[in-house]
């Protein structure tokens, strides 16, 4: 444990922010996940609903820095993708 104040209040600071980003990866994996399943069960209408979803936690997660943008816009066209051959 530090000694110094400001350590101190820096390893809380990235202990929070550390279980808040846990928190908003677990959120974007799930929503990733639901759209998969969706598209799985071959549900067009309930895998479109899946996917703004998960688009939107994709997008905001990229805009926080949680992943990189690239990384974002790589999984966003991929699930585009599988859901544009569902409808095929």
């Amino acid at each position: 444990m530090p000694n110094i104040k400001s350590a101190i209040k820096r390893t809380k600071t990235n202990e929070s922010r550390r279980l808040r980003n846990a928190s908003q990866k677990s959120a974007l994996r799930t929503a990733v996940k639901s759209f998969e399943t969706a598209a799985g069960s071959g549900n067009l209408e309930s895998a479109k609903e899946a996917l703004v979803l998960a688009s939107k936690k994709l997008d905001k997660a990229a805009t926080k820095g949680l992943i990189h943008k690239n990384a974002a816009a790589r999984k966003k066209s991929r699930l585009a993708k599988q859901l544009n051959g569902l409808q095929a």
